[in-house]
């Protein structure tokens, strides 16, 4: 896809892997429309803001109509938006679990189908869903957000089928430990210096972005090389 000048939307974007996609994006010519309930602290002449919360139907229609009247049709949706909570599901608050999916889940299902008519209609777009390696795998005490992330990849294995044959590619991304506010919430696991960074995954969009037309990435996992630090070879 030619990027200048096309137009993007970015959950999510006050912090981490948006922030990094945005400011991405924007280096690359791309007018961005940030969703996020917290602006981001930066400003750009091409990145505009609309306060959003992707799990309410009624203020993501509301950005959508806001961004279509300011910059025009878009052309690309990164589904980023999500949080997580850990805990046994025996135990878990139902706050909790609920929140998880109507923001994990319900807002890659909102934002989604506000843009899928016009790219159909246009025969271009390019829409990212971020999962996680939880979709992939769960673990003890992530039944909430692994169950929200396997269902993220299910919507998009449908969506990439929906919309293939019409030029619209929907790729799922599936990193593993991302150096971001997201272990804020989890206690049992910090931040570390071996954690990818949110640029890097912001790079692999990127370069889904640049493949050519007929070239469809479906689904990408991506981890740190050495997640507990690199270890030292001992000959025997």
């Amino acid at each position: 896809m030619h990027l200048d000048g096309k137009v993007a939307v970015v959950t999510g974007v006050s912090k981490g892997i948006g922030l990094a996609v945005a400011e991405m994006l924007l280096s690359k010519g791309v007018v961005v429309a940030g969703w996020s309930r917290t602006a981001p602290p930066f400003k750009h002449e091409h990145f505009h803001f609309y306060a959003t919360d992707v799990a309410d139907i009624e203020s993501v229609n509301s950005s959508y109509n806001l961004t279509v009247k300011a910059l025009g049709e878009v052309n690309i949706l990164i589904n980023n938006a999500g949080l997580g909570y850990m805990g046994l599901i025996d135990q878990m608050p139902v706050e909790e679990w609920t929140e998880m999916f109507n923001v994990n889940v319900n807002g890659v299902f909102f934002c989604s189908q506000m843009v899928i008519p016009s790219m159909r209609e246009k025969g271009e777009g390019y829409i990212f869903n971020i999962a996680s390696i939880a979709g992939l795998q769960a673990s003890e005490g992530f039944a909430g957000y692994a169950g929200t992330k396997f269902a993220v990849r299910g919507i998009s294995q449908a969506m990439y089928k929906e919309l293939r044959e019409y030029g619209v590619k929907v790729t799922c991304i599936c990193p593993g430990s991302v150096s971001t506010n997201f272990f804020d919430n989890i206690e049992q696991i910090s931040v570390t210096e071996n954690m990818m960074k949110p640029h890097d995954i912001a790079e692999s969009i990127l370069y889904c972005l640049q493949t050519s037309e007929n070239y469809h990435p479906v689904e990408l996992e991506v981890r740190p090389l050495m997640p507990k630090g690199r270890k030292k070879y001992v000959s025997e």
